[in-house]
């Protein structure tokens, strides 16, 4: 198998096809040493949650230590304004034209809300944006981000940090062979390695996630377990999955009969 070709966006070659958050950690330097750990592609940082947290300078020393391209979100934002005033703000502390849109719709599942994630994202795209659109599973909600300029799809797996995996294979199975053009990334509700491999073994491009690391009981070691989950899902979808079959199928070829059977 010829070696893969990295993931690149705007340019900008990334490092591994695993996104991480960087919210909930146990101590700054847990998150470190995490990130340490994963070498993730990109980390993503939501710039109304961590000021409100009051991180500090130990934080904040740390993302622009690990020299990993960050991808501020919109966390936090109820209403398309809200969303597109924070990612201008997170534009000009970040120095980057990327940003994990974020519009929540409902307080219990954060569902996000699809006619303002909509609005707002047209209107950071003519603001020359590259939005990264976190978003359900939704193939016309998909179709729709597509014709206003998003290059970048992110569904849900399952609500932010249930960790329930993937909720619905074929809806993002089918969004995978739709949009074969855009880059696609299972974004929320991973809790386990074996969902990250999943969702790669499906062709998506990458996976984002932050509370199955965050939260896990040892976070330096379940990001090195998804960072090696991801490259193996990924290599396994490019090695080429067989297809299912509905009944049994030798491994070895039946060249006769043995002799007992013979006669």
């Amino acid at each position: 198998m010829t070696p893969d070709t990295p993931l690149i966006i705007d340019d900008i070659t990334l490092q591994s096809r695993l996104f991480l958050g960087t919210a909930g950690y146990p101590s700054p330097d847990i998150l470190r040493q995490a990130i340490e750990a994963s070498n993730p592609g990109l980390i993503t940082v939501s710039l109304r949650r961590e000021n409100a947290a009051g991180k500090g300078q130990d934080f904040w020393g740390i993302i622009k230590d690990m020299n990993v391209p960050v991808l501020p979100n919109t966390a936090g934002c109820f209403t398309a304004q809200e969303a597109i005033t924070t990612a201008e703000m997170a534009r000009e502390v970040f120095e980057t034209n990327w940003i994990k849109l974020e519009v929540i719709g409902d307080d219990y599942l954060l569902n996000p809300d699809p006619f303002d994630l909509l609005k707002a994202a047209e209107a950071l795209t003519n603001k020359g944006f590259n939005v990264f659109p976190y978003m359900t599973d939704d193939l016309i909600l998909a179709q729709r981000l597509s014709d206003i300029g998003c290059k970048i799809l992110m569904p849900w797996g399952a609500p932010i940090g249930s960790g329930k995996g993937l909720n619905n294979p074929y809806a993002l199975q089918t969004m995978r062979d739709r949009f074969t053009g855009h880059t696609l990334v299972v974004d929320a509700g991973l809790g386990a390695p074996s969902h990250a491999a999943q969702a790669m073994e499906m062709g998506f491009d990458a996976v984002l996630l932050n509370t199955a690391v965050s939260k896990a009981a040892d976070p330096v070691a379940m990001a090195r377990a998804f960072a090696q989950a991801t490259t193996a899902g990924r290599s396994a979808f490019r090695a080429g999955i067989i297809a299912p079959q509905s009944s049994a199928r030798a491994s070895t070829p039946m060249l006769d009969k043995p002799f007992w059977h013979q006669g």
